[in-house]
């Protein structure tokens, strides 16, 4: 009987090797000329790829987006994209050209109104919507890169990198493709002899290439508090006393906006004056936020691990070492994916916002003509049914007496009533129920659950959403909150008032807050001249934001 030819398994590698070899017209060793990296795109990448590609938050591989988009679309085609973030022109442009065709993407907010229209011109086909860390997790699973294109500060001959204040997301993408036969092209800022520190060995990448200019890098978590206003004061106000000291909230995440950075600002003033100091905040997963700066200065906070980077805020993070995680270099070790993490299981309070909410607490930033992805709020902003640590806040959500009842995160919503434009935020239905049918998806993209929210705050008042044990009961609360809205017109004045008693609404006043108390006196630093001289003048702003 003839013996069963023998099957390899090593044809993924065997690929690989025949690409490499392909290189040795362009580069005798790993290191790339930078006036040839579209030729070795076009060698190292095939036609039906599935290519991730760097473009997080802040730190964009720009060089490497801006030549892929250069390729021949008779060379390179019919790509499969796999981005966390769409965020630069030529990250579509690909598409426009015919290089890609599908995309797997999590957030797309500066480019979400063109790729809203792509897809209604018929210029891509969508995978799925992400979160951050369910997206970094299928690149693992049924999304294994074929390539992946990622950015760093410095390399070496050998290849190991130097990623500084902004690792990011860059470990996860290139262990994805590096460990299963992909490759690995990493563009650097320069090349040196000695780096500060290995972040990634060279045995993970494939090519370096020097980039003609530093990677594009946006200080997208800088808010200016001489924008901040009176009712994001009031609102913060409201959190602080309503929810961080009602619930003894010690370890939390803040999404980015004026209404989360009036509350880090506000710390050192009125949390100051309420005596918390010691009892809530201690514990953050947050990129280093310049408006952080007078709470850490005043003793108020012990930890911060860090997503990324924040330009500017290198030396500051560097001379305040027992506060952030930083290399023996003293520089900045962020992570994006442990860090979602982190915020996922690790802290007991999210806090975040939207631009739709409706009756049931569910919200969503997909809305009409404008398709901007979830990004992480879904990974933070939910109740994760694995975490088992106690601690005072989790045990606080806890309404039910079974001896097998379990705390819960909290899971906040701040939103004014009405966005720029008059455009209502409480509103009926969704845009994104719409949206389902206009994506090709088969879920609708709710950013957040309602069953996973159990606060929500307006300038009206605060919704103690984990305590209602109905759905009308719910909707009557969030109803009570949300002003003249479409939602906002339904409540009834007299069920309003049993809410109050109950406990299940406060507004203002019941807090002990006064209205006209809601001033930006209040802040610890009024714009970033103020946040500079608070940091020893460590922090050294971008050019945008100075105003002296």
């Amino acid at each position: 009987m003839q013996a069963a030819k023998q099957r390899s398994w090593n044809t993924r590698l065997e690929a690989k090797q025949k690409r490499l070899e392909k290189m040795k017209g362009i580069t005798s060793n790993r290191i790339i000329p930078t006036r040839q990296i579209v030729e070795a795109l076009e060698t190292l990448i095939m036609p039906g790829d599935r290519v991730v590609l760097e473009g997080n938050n802040q730190k964009q591989a720009s060089f490497l987006s801006a030549a892929l988009a250069q390729a021949d679309p008779k060379k390179l085609f019919d790509l499969h994209m796999i981005m966390s973030s769409i965020s630069r022109p030529e990250h579509l442009d690909v598409f426009e050209y015919g290089i890609a065709s599908k995309v797997d993407f999590s957030y797309a907010g500066p480019q979400s109104l063109r790729m809203a229209q792509m897809l209604e011109d018929g210029k891509l086909t969508m995978g799925e919507i992400h979160t951050y860390v369910e997206l970094y997790g299928r690149l693992f699973i049924d999304l294994i890169p074929s390539v992946a294109l990622v950015a760093a500060d410095k390399a070496d001959s050998e290849g190991n990198l130097y990623t500084g204040p902004n690792t990011e997301e860059t470990p996860t993408l290139v262990e994805a493709a590096g460990f299963s036969s992909g490759i690995v092209i990493a563009q650097v800022n320069e090349l040196t002899d000695e780096l500060p520190r290995v972040d990634i060995p060279g045995s993970w990448i494939d090519f370096v290439v020097v980039a003609d200019k530093p990677y594009q890098l946006e200080p997208l978590f800088t808010r200016d508090p001489r924008h901040i206003t009176d009712i994001q004061i009031l609102q913060a106000m409201m959190v602080i006393r309503g929810i961080y000291e009602k619930h003894g909230v010690k370890s939390l995440n803040h999404g980015i906006g004026y209404n989360t950075a009036a509350i880090e600002l506000l710390l050192p003033t009125y949390g100051e004056s309420l005596g918390l100091k010691g009892k809530i905040c201690r514990h953050w997963a947050l990129n280093p936020h310049p408006t952080l700066i007078p709470a850490i200065e005043s003793g108020w906070v012990e930890s911060v691990h860090c997503f990324g980077g924040e330009v500017g805020m290198e030396k500051y993070v560097a001379a305040r070492r027992d506060v952030f995680f930083t290399g023996h270099d003293g520089s900045l070790r962020s992570n994006r994916t442990l860090c979602q993490l982190a915020g996922q299981y690790a802290v007991d309070l999210f806090v975040g916002s939207s631009l739709q909410i409706d009756e049931a607490g569910n919200s969503s930033t997909v809305t009409r003509g404008r398709l901007a992805g979830f990004g992480g709020a879904p990974n933070m902003g939910h109740d994760p049914g694995g975490r088992r640590h106690s601690s005072q806040a989790w045990l606080d959500m806890m309404t039910d007496t079974d001896p097998l009842a379990r705390g819960r995160k909290l899971v906040v919503q701040v939103a004014e009533t009405f966005q720029n434009g008059n455009k209502p935020v409480f509103v009926e239905s969704l845009d994104a129920v719409g949206a389902k049918a206009d994506i090709g998806l088969e879920t609708a993209p709710v950013m957040i659950y309602g069953q996973d929210v159990t606060h929500i705050v307006t300038e009206e008042g605060i919704a103690y959403l984990y305590k209602t044990d109905s759905m009308e009961e719910r909707r009557q609360a969030i109803a009570a909150i949300a002003g003249v809205t479409p939602i906002g017109l339904k409540h009834d004045v007299r069920a309003t008032e049993k809410l109050r008693r109950e406990g299940l609404i406060a507004l203002p006043e019941d807090l002990g807050i006064r209205r006209t108390d809601a001033k930006r006196s209040l802040l610890a630093a009024k714009n970033v001249e103020e946040l500079v001289e608070w940091s020893d003048r460590l922090y050294e702003p971008p050019a945008k934001f100075r105003s002296w």
